[in-house]
Formats: C-alpha cells, sequence, structure tokens
C-alpha cells in the first residue's frame, strides 16, 4: 500500500503528498496531461518540444538547472502520448527550492525567441538520430498510421515529420503554453521525507497565486472497431528483415487492461514466452521476438515484434507467429504460464515501490484515472484475472482483422 493525502488548491491543481520518514530525501513530480493526442495534425511535436522548453528558463528564472545542482537537487522528464512528465529529488531540507523553480516555470516560461532556436534544433537532430539515422528507427513513424486512422495516436511523440517543428512560431508556442501547462491540468506530487502541513504551506504559497487558465475540454477522435488486416512493407538498410505486428486492446485504466497485459506476457516476455521458445529455440525462425502492450490511456496497442533468421521472408514468419497464436485462441495459456506471468508482474511491481521517486510517479499516473487509490488495486486486479480473461483476451483481440503489419526488410 501506498498511504497518500490528496487535496486541490482553489486553481485547481491537483496536490498528492506521500510522507515517507525513512528518507533523507523529497520528490517533486509534476504530471502534466498533455501529450501528442492533444496536439494539432498539422502542428505536431509540440508536446516534447515543451519537454525541452520548461528547462530553457522561466518568467523569474533565467536558468532552471543552476539552482536545483546548488542545493544537490538533479532533475528529468519525459513525453509520451499521454503526458509530459517533470520530476526531481532533493535534500528534504531544500524542499522549497523545488516548489520556487517548478512554480515560477507553471506561471509562465521566459518566452525568449533564442531559447525556442536552440531547443528546436535539439529536437530536429534527436529526430534525425533516433528516428531516420539509426536502422528500424522509424519503425513507430510507419506502424502508428498503419494502426489508427482516427486517434491522435496515430502520430509518434517526435512529430509526424521535422517540418512541423521547424516551422513553429512563437505564437504557436505561447498559445500551446497556455493551454495545457495550467494548474487545473497538471497533478503535483511531493513525497519522501516531507508531512501533509508542511506541503499544504508550500503548495499555498508557491502554486496559489497562479492562474487557473481555461478548463481545457478534450475532444479526442475515437478509434473506430478495425475489421480489416492492414499491412506495409518498406525495404531499407537495416541488419536484417524484421516483423512488427500491432493489435488494438483496452486502454490503461479499462477493467480489462490486465488480462490482455499479461496476455502479452504469456506470449512474448522473456525466454521462456511462447513466442521465444517455439520461434527462436525450437524452429529457428527468428533471432529473437517479444510482445509487450503500449499501456496508453487510450485504447493502445499489443506489439509482436522480432528479427528474423537469414533466409526467412517475413511473410514466413508472420505464418509462423499465426500458428502460435492460433493455438492460444483455441486452447487457451496453461496455468503455469500465467502464475508465470502474474509473478513477473507482481514483481515489477514491487520493484518500482523500493524507490521514493517510482512512488510518486505511480500515484501521479493513478490520478489521471480520477481515482488515486487505484494505485494500491494494481496487486488485486492482477491477482484476479483467470485463465477464462486470458482466452476471451486473446479471441477479441488478436483477431487477424484486427491486427495491423509491417514487414521490414533489409535491402539485397
Amino acid at each position: 500500500m501506498i498511504p497518500y493525502t490528496l487535496f486541490t488548491l482553489a486553481n485547481g491543481l491537483r496536490v498528492i503528498v506521500h510522507e515517507d520518514p525513512t528518507v533523507q530525501l523529497a520528490v517533486m513530480n509534476i504530471l502534466y496531461e498533455v501529450g501528442s493526442r492533444d496536439e494539432h495534425p498539422d502542428k505536431t511535436g509540440f508536446a516534447h518540444l515543451f519537454e525541452h522548453l520548461m528547462f530553457g528558463g522561466s518568467v523569474n528564472i533565467p536558468s532552471y538547472d543552476e539552482p536545483l545542482q546548488q542545493v544537490g537537487g538533479e532533475n528529468n522528464a519525459f513525453t509520451n502520448t499521454d503526458i509530459t512528465n517533470y520530476y526531481l529529488t532533493l535534500p528534504a531540507a531544500n524542499i522549497e527550492t523545488g516548489f520556487w523553480l517548478e512554480s515560477d516555470r507553471m506561471l509562465s516560461l521566459s518566452f525568449d525567441p533564442q531559447v525556442l532556436e536552440v531547443q528546436r534544433k535539439v529536437v530536429i537532430e534527436e529526430f534525425k538520430q533516433r528516428y531516420l539515422n539509426q536502422p528500424y528507427g522509424d519503425v513507430w513513424l510507419k506502424l502508428r498510421p498503419l494502426a489508427y486512422t482516427q486517434h491522435p495516436y496515430r502520430w509518434a511523440t517526435i512529430g509526424k515529420e521535422i517540418s512541423h517543428i521547424e516551422n513553429a512560431t512563437l505564437q504557436d508556442v505561447k498559445d500551446f503554453f497556455f493551454t495545457h501547462y495550467v494548474p487545473s491540468n497538471a497533478i503535483l506530487v511531493v513525497a519522501g521525507n516531507v508531512t501533509v502541513p508542511q506541503v499544504k504551506t508550500l503548495a499555498e504559497k508557491w502554486f496559489g497565486p497562479i492562474p487557473a487558465g481555461k478548463k481545457l475540454v478534450r475532444s479526442v477522435p475515437a478509434e473506430p472497431r478495425q475489421l480489416q488486416k492492414r499491412q506495409e512493407r518498406v525495404i531499407a538498410k537495416v541488419p536484417a528483415h524484421a516483423l512488427y505486428k500491432a493489435y488494438h486492446m483496452p486502454g490503461r485504466f479499462d477493467a480489462d487492461f490486465h488480462a490482455a497485459d499479461l496476455l502479452s506476457d504469456v506470449l512474448g516476455r522473456g525466454h521462456s514466452s511462447r513466442l521465444y521458445n517455439k520461434l527462436v529455440k525450437e524452429k529457428e525462425i527468428f533471432t529473437s521476438i517479444s510482445s509487450f502492450t503500449m499501456g496508453t490511456v487510450d485504447p493502445g496497442l499489443i506489439v509482436v515484434n522480432g528479427r528474423l533468421s537469414t533466409g526467412i521472408e517475413p511473410e514466413a514468419g508472420e505464418a509462423a507467429i499465426d500458428a502460435v497464436i492460433d493455438e492460444l485462441i483455441a486452447t487457451g495459456a496453461t496455468e503455469e504460464e500465467l502464475t508465470k506471468a502474474k509473478n513477473q508482474a507482481l514483481t515489477t511491481l514491487e520493484f518500482e515501490k523500493v524507490e521514493v521517486m517510482n512512488r510518486a510517479m505511480n500515484l501521479a499516473f493513478a490520478a489521471l484515472s480520477g481515482d488515486v487509490e487505484s494505485v494500491n488495486h494494481e496487486t488485486k486486479k492482477i491477482a484476479q484475472v483467470n485463465l477464462a480473461a486470458i482466452r476471451q483476451a486473446a479471441a477479441e483481440i488478436l483477431r487477424p482483422e484486427n491486427s495491423n503489419v509491417l514487414y521490414y526488410c533489409a535491402e539485397g
């Protein structure tokens, strides 16, 4: 169990406090409910650009990192399809420095044109290095628009194309900031060697005066049920043929998510999973293979991906995967497979709880569901999944017409 106290400021900022007097540090985690799904189709990559811009100086503090480092703190951030998450760790005695820094950049960025240019170049370089100039790097630039036709998950967090970031104006940046980086669109978690009264006082002092901003009303188009298999063939300079097969599945807070997640683990988590046992160890069709779930807030994907052995064509690899899947749908998982998958999931959960920062992040993410207490029900939800639920999930999700296949072929 992760104990916590939740309160909301008048401007809409949700604040969660997790007291842990056994540690000497304090952590702050600010989750903004803005990810790539909140972008306009013609202006993508903005959420990720802002992850960088938020470290470029705020209205009253020209340098974010310097004051934090002076008090022994460190920080980082990440962006995905649904959220942008900023976090810092520092000695508990210096926690107010964190409040000062985070509240000032929530109040307003400096909007320095030079900072925009610097960070624009950084993001463009990252786009080239990680997505365009790396073997298999553009997989998500191709697989997402194949799997999604309506929902904004159809573009990657980095953006659809470099030109969207190249053409971003200072006014675009300001509009995006004052739409999404407002108290009512944020969740602040303070954890570690802190107390609830202390955090309440500091939250009111530093975040309370920030204007609430206009309440964001999302209108995200739902992805229609897929009724026909989609496929695409890519030829590139890569070491070996690869195969990516994605199936639509429930969202992270859906009642059926855990059954789908454990189904994915049974299929392809680790070297004792079905796909690895049959297609790597026994038949040597693939040199590596795995499956994983995206874990997105809105309905996401189970992705099976693998590198093929020399001389094996992607279509033959897919047929081998389909045979394993057909068997799983027909006969279901075994008790041993499900127990192993549950143990892996539960072990991961327990390891996450060791670090106070992970607890803070999990509390913030749980708050997205509208029920922070859900963070303490994960173990129970995993334990409740039975063989019938796995078989039902397999029959519903792993349908041929629900699949999106990218044949990623090596030249020659």
